[in-house]
């Protein structure tokens, strides 16, 4: 047992949730274990409600155990814990409607962190050059829907009820985004 809980270890998150779509128990203890951390971390930045994040962390895995054989992998140009964040993001805006039609907003998440966010560390290790200058200088609003929309593959929609912002305000800061990153660029 030990030894296959150190060759799971060693897999890739695109190997681990091939494993899980064979129903592969071991691998999904592994996958949960890798991703849950930093899920979490990147949920509660979005959602400070506890309850919250603890039901979007829970329908997440239960979606991946469900569906790891959906996951069109690396060949398609996805990675599996893109595809893991996509789920967790569309759980968490549903979770956003039916609270909305049940009771008041969840509570914004509030302070954000002196140190960047580890997800904020990635898209700077991963857009560099002048596209990785340019989306840093933007404003916090501006990435923050360019994100929503961009990296986590969000609609409009998704996006307005992600940041708790009406649709037009998500659009025009899109539009500025946008603008300010083409003058950055020029």
């Amino acid at each position: 047992m030990r030894s296959a809980r150190k060759a799971l270890g060693r897999l890739d998150e695109e190997h681990l949730v091939r494993l899980v779509a064979g129903g592969d128990r071991a691998a999904f203890e592994e996958l949960y274990r890798r991703t849950s951390p930093w899920m979490a971390v990147r949920l509660r930045r979005r959602c400070a409600d506890e309850q919250i994040v603890a039901e979007v962390m829970q329908e997440t895995y239960l979606a991946v155990w469900r569906a790891a054989g959906a996951f069109a992998g690396t060949a398609a140009g996805g990675s599996a814990v893109g595809w893991l964040w996509t789920i967790a993001a569309r759980r968490l805006v549903d979770a956003f409607r039916r609270r909305a039609h049940h009771a008041e907003p969840p509570p914004a998440a509030g302070v954000s962190p002196a140190a960047p966010a580890a997800e904020e560390e990635v898209l700077a290790a991963t857009v560099a050059g002048d596209v990785g200058d340019a989306l840093r200088l933007l404003a916090p609003e501006l990435r923050d829907v360019l994100q929503a929309m961009v990296l986590d593959g969000l609609s409009v929609r998704e996006t307005s009820v992600l940041l708790g912002l009406p649709e037009g305000t998500v659009k025009t800061r899109a539009r500025r985004a946008r603008t300010e990153m083409r003058r950055a660029l020029a």
